[in-house]
C-alpha cells in the first residue's frame, strides 16, 4: 500500500481519528489477525459469528499500524459508520492515486495525495474458471514486471479491495477477480478498481438460483465491459453467444478468444497429456504455437487462451507469453490439484466449489486421465451444487447421467442433495459401475479408505459450504507423491 497516515486516511473514508494523526500506514490491509500484516491497517468487519473489532488490541499487537473501526477503540487508528465501504473508498483511493488524477470531489472530500505512475488494471469475471485464469495471467505478466493479483478467490465488496490495498507506486500489473451476487455488484467493484483490461470467460448456470436466468447473469457480468473506457480492451469468449454479444456494450477494443474462426486468440487441438496436463495450439496475428500448460482438465485450454488474450493486451509479445506458460502452476487451493497417496491412490481434489459446468469438466478429465493412465477404477465423490434454485434437482440428475455414460466405476454420492446424483446414474441401464449414497463427509472417509486401491483414481467435487476437501485431504495425509 502507498504510505499514508491516519489523518490522510480519515480524509478519504471520512472517519474519525483515533490516536495521533501522523501514525503512518505503510503495509497492506487485513482482516484476519492470524495473517496481520506489518505496518498495515486492520480492518474490523462484523462476520457472522464473530466481532472483528474484538481482535483490534491482537492486530496492534501482531505489528498492525492501525485500526479501520466502527467504534471508538483505544488503538491508533479511524473510526467509521461502516468499515466495508471506507474499505472500498480507500482502495478507490489508492487505484485513483496509482493510475490516475488525485482523488477529490468524487470522495466528498479534498485531493489527498498526488498522481503516481501506476499499474495496468486486469479485471476478470465469469460464472467459472475465474480463479484459474487470474492466477495464469499474473504468472504471466509478472515476468513483464511487479504484479499484484487477487489471493485465491478473493472477488467481493472486501476481497478486491484487500486486492487493490497491496499495490503501491512499484506495482506494474494489478489483477483482480470480480464475483458478482446480484445487479449492480461488479458495477460497484468496477468504480473501486477502474480497470483498464476487462475478462469476460463464460456465462453459465453458477448462482442460477439468485439471478433466475442465464440473461440475468450474462447482464450482470458484462458490467465490466460496460466499465471499460475507450481506451480499454474487452477480451471476450467468442465461443459464448451471451459473453460475444457483450461487445455492443463497450467502446472499448474487443479481442476475442475461443475456438472460433474469428477469434483473435485461437485455440485448436486441444487434449490431455499422460499427466492430465492440458495441451492446445495457440495462434495469433499468423503465429502459431503448440504448448503444454501444466494445469489438469480440458477445460483449462478456455483460460489460458484468455490470459494469453489479456496479456497480449496488456502489451506482451504473443510468443514470449506462449514460452512463459510451460512453467505455470496451480496457485490456489482445492481446484483440480492431482496427488497420490502411499497407498498408490491418485487424489483429484477439486472441492473447492462446484457448479453443473465444472462439475462436468471435472467428471470428462477424470474419465480421460484414466483411460491415459489406465487406472483400476474411477471413483467420483460428488457433493451438492448449489444455489441451482428450481434446476437443482434436474442438475444433479443430469450430473448422475454423465458419470454413467462416461463409463465411471463408482459414484460416491455425498449428503440429501448426493440422492439426484445417484437417481440419475442408475438410471441408465447400460452402466456397469456402482452408486453408493453417503450421508457425510466423515462416512465418505471411511468409506475411500475401506475401498480404494493401488491405481485408482479419486475426484473429489462438491460446493464450497460442503467441505468435501476434507475428504481429500483425509486421504493424503500421508500423501507420497504430489502434483
Amino acid at each position: 500500500m502507498i504510505a499514508m497516515t491516519i489523518d490522510q486516511i480519515a480524509t478519504v473514508v471520512h472517519g474519525t481519528v483515533l490516536g495521533a494523526p501522523d501514525t503512518t500506514v505503510t503495509g497492506p490491509a487485513f482482516v484476519d489477525t492470524r495473517k496481520a500484516e506489518s505496518h498495515g491497517l486492520y480492518v474490523a468487519v462484523r462476520g457472522e459469528h464473530a466481532d472483528g473489532h474484538d481482535f483490534a488490541a491482537a492486530a496492534i499487537a501482531a505489528g498492525a499500524a492501525a485500526v479501520l473501526s466502527e467504534r471508538r477503540l483505544d488503538v491508533p487508528g479511524v473510526a467509521v459508520a461502516d468499515t466495508v465501504q471506507a474499505l472500498g473508498l480507500l482502495a478507490q483511493h489508492v487505484v485513483s492515486r496509482l493510475t490516475g488524477p488525485a482523488v477529490g470531489s468524487e470522495l466528498g472530500g479534498p485531493a489527498v495525495g498526488s498522481r503516481l505512475t501506476g499499474p495496468a488494471v486486469i479485471a476478470i469475471t465469469g460464472s467459472q474458471g475465474k480463479t484459474s485464469c487470474k492466477d495464469i495471467v499474473a504468472q504471466l505478466v509478472q515476468a513483464a514486471g511487479p504484479t499484484v493479483a487477487s489471493v485465491a478467490s478473493f472477488n467481493n465488496e472486501i476481497g478486491v479491495p484487500l486486492t487493490v490495498l497491496r499495490a503501491d507506486a512499484s506495482t506494474r500489473f494489478l489483477v483482480v477477480e470480480m464475483g458478482a451476487r446480484g445487479l449492480g455488484h461488479i458495477r460497484d467493484l468496477t468504480t473501486m478498481v477502474h480497470p483498464g483490461i476487462g475478462v469476460v470467460l463464460n456465462v453459465g448456470v453458477a448462482h442460477l438460483g439468485e439471478y433466475g436466468s442465464r440473461e440475468a447473469i450474462a447482464q450482470a457480468k458484462g458490467e465490466l465491459v460496460e466499465a471499460l473506457p475507450s481506451s480499454g480492451v474487452a477480451v471476450l469468449n467468442a465461443d459464448d453467444t451471451l459473453v460475444r454479444s457483450m461487445r455492443e456494450r463497450t467502446d472499448a477494443h474487443v479481442l476475442f478468444f475461443g475456438r472460433a474462426g474469428d477469434a483473435d486468440v485461437r485455440l485448436a487441438d486441444v487434449r490431455l497429456d499422460d499427466s492430465g496436463h492440458v495441451c492446445l495450439v495457440l495462434s495469433y496475428q499468423g503465429s502459431e504455437r503448440q504448448v503444454t500448460v501444466p494445469l489438469v482438465g480440458e477445460h483449462q485450454a478456455g483460460n489460458v487462451a484468455a490470459a494469453v488474450t489479456a496479456s497480449v493486451a496488456a502489451g506482451l509479445d504473443f510468443e514470449t507469453v506462449c514460452d512463459s506458460l510451460a512453467a505455470i502452476s496451480a496457485r490456489s487451493a482445492w481446484r483440480m490439484e492431482l496427488a497420490t497417496t502411499t497407498s498408490g491412490v491418485t487424489v483429484i481434489n477439486d472441492a473447492y466449489n462446484a457448479n453443473p459446468d465444472s462439475v462436468r469438466a471435472a467428471l470428462v478429465t477424470l474419465a480421460d486421465l484414466a483411460q491415459r493412465r489406465g487406472s483400476r477404477r474411477t471413483f467420483a465423490v460428488l457433493g451438492e451444487m448449489r444455489e441451482l434454485g428450481d434446476t437443482s434437482a434436474a442438475e444433479h440428475e443430469a450430473a448422475g447421467r454423465l458419470v454413467a455414460s462416461l463409463g465411471i466405476s463408482q459414484l460416491v454420492a455425498v449428503g440429501e442433495a448426493g440422492a439426484g446424483f445417484h437417481r440419475g446414474a442408475t438410471a441408465d441401464s447400460s452402466w456397469d459401475g456402482d452408486s453408493v449414497c453417503v450421508p457425510d463427509v466423515s462416512s465418505t472417509v471411511e468409506y475411500l479408505r475401506r475401498e480404494a486401491r493401488e491405481g485408482d483414481l479419486v475426484l473429489v467435487k462438491g460446493s464450497r459450504a460442503v467441505g468435501l476437501e476434507k475428504v481429500a485431504l483425509a486421504l493424503l495425509d500421508d500423501v507420497a507423491v504430489a502434483r
